[in-house]
């Protein structure tokens, strides 16, 4: 899995490290079965970045966490069909804004970066939220996938699962 961190927010260190990003980017792509050659980039940018993303591609004012671009519309491999190879997309997050939700909600940012990343890859994968039946298929697969990356470090969250709506 090709898995790019970029951080152009300025922040430095990132609230998340590099390398927990493209792990838990590989975890999700692996435990969907997406090509092993597919590739990703999650990008860290600062608020006026992100608003100019959110008022061009969503026509709403302002910055928000996480913003998915798709370029392959690749989907999840299931066993009877083998995944294509491609290019999944970019997830776009934005760590100020991600800070302020996880005060808000009374956990740490890097988890709610995992989080947002998460979500951010099933939106690329193809999944949504606007109908209440997809919102739970999505939601509960995303607590899934960030249960079982953090398991696997010997690690817990406290991110609500129903977080990251963008």
């Amino acid at each position: 899995m090709g898995v790019e961190v970029l951080n152009e927010s300025g922040e430095v260190p990132s609230p998340v490290p590099e390398r927990e990003l493209v792990d838990l980017g590989r975890h999700v792509l692996e435990q969907l079965r997406v090509h092993p050659l597919a590739e990703l980039t999650i990008t860290l940018v600062d608020e006026p970045a992100m608003a100019a993303l959110h008022e061009r591609w969503m026509d709403l004012p302002g910055p928000t966490d996480v913003m998915s671009f798709p370029m392959d519309e690749l989907r999840p491999g299931r066993e009877e069909q083998e995944p294509e190879p491609g290019t999944l997309g970019d997830v776009v997050l934005c760590p100020s804004v991600a800070r302020a939700q996880a005060a808000a909600a009374g956990h740490a940012v890097g988890d709610e970066l995992l989080l947002l990343t998460t979500h951010g890859i099933l939106h690329l994968l193809g999944f949504d939220h606007a109908e209440p039946a997809d919102e739970r298929e999505m939601f509960d697969l995303q607590r899934t996938l960030l249960l079982t990356f953090l398991a696997e470090r010997g690690r817990t969250t406290t991110a609500a699962p129903e977080a990251g709506r963008s």
